[in-house]
């Protein structure tokens, strides 16, 4: 069973979600929250597995509500996962770098909406390859100096991970799953999950999202890249 925390400011949008997801086997939305700071309490009472989350709100915007909750060490497992109208890039990149799992338009279709949660609870980054190197080149990152020599030096943030890492990285940032990572790298799907989980560790990413920014903001990805 998945539990969600449905946030938004306005009524009928949650009141909307809600019904879509509680009407999936497998899902149950355990409460709702009309700010960010009532989004914060009700995910330390309810420990959901997925928040809901808009960003625009009073008192606490979603980015904040979004920090707090990904850094409370007793909602490690939680994941959050951002309601958007996709008009504001750059709310969307904060809420990445503030631990977000990833993004969804208010648009979306409710099958879309179902997967979504769904991707996120499996630890997926929501993350559409294309979307992402949009709103990288847009807000992230610094104009790229113009390449020397054969090899690029390993950047410095990236110093203490195997060479074997920095590839399972790359691959992360160009939106591979485990299973392709495997495929691609010639090892078990649970061999990439490992390497994974231990990047992250190592880059103190709270999940696959905040890894695709390290890719892109480190410079060994670049937005022209698939």
């Amino acid at each position: 069973m998945t539990t969600v925390l449905v946030v938004d400011d306005q009524s009928l949008i949650r009141q909307a979600v809600t019904d879509i997801l509680s009407s999936e086997a497998g899902l149950a939305v355990l409460g709702e929250a009309v700010d960010g700071i009532e989004a914060v309490e009700k995910a330390r009472e309810l420990r959901p597995d997925v928040v809901l989350m808009d960003i625009r709100m009073p008192r606490l915007d979603g980015i904040g509500a979004t920090s707090a909750i990904c850094a409370d060490p007793d909602l490690t497992e939680t994941r959050v996962l951002i309601l958007t109208t996709f008009e504001e890039d750059e709310y969307l990149v904060a809420a990445l770098r503030a631990g977000a799992s990833g993004f969804i338009g208010k648009g979306a279709e409710p099958d879309e909406i179902v997967r979504a949660v769904r991707a996120v609870h499996a630890g997926d980054a929501l993350l559409s390859p294309t979307a992402t190197r949009s709103l990288i080149t847009r807000y992230v990152l610094p104009p790229a100096p113009a390449p020397r020599g054969d090899q690029a030096p390993v950047p410095p943030a990236l110093a203490h991970l195997t060479e074997r890492e920095r590839e399972v990285l790359l691959l992360v940032g160009r939106g591979r799953s485990n299973q392709e990572i495997a495929d691609e790298l010639v090892i078990s799907p649970h061999t990439a999950k490992t390497h994974v989980n231990r990047i992250m560790t190592k880059l103190y990413a709270h999940d696959r999202a905040q890894l695709v920014i390290t890719a892109y903001e480190s410079g060994m990805l670049s937005p022209g890249e698939a």
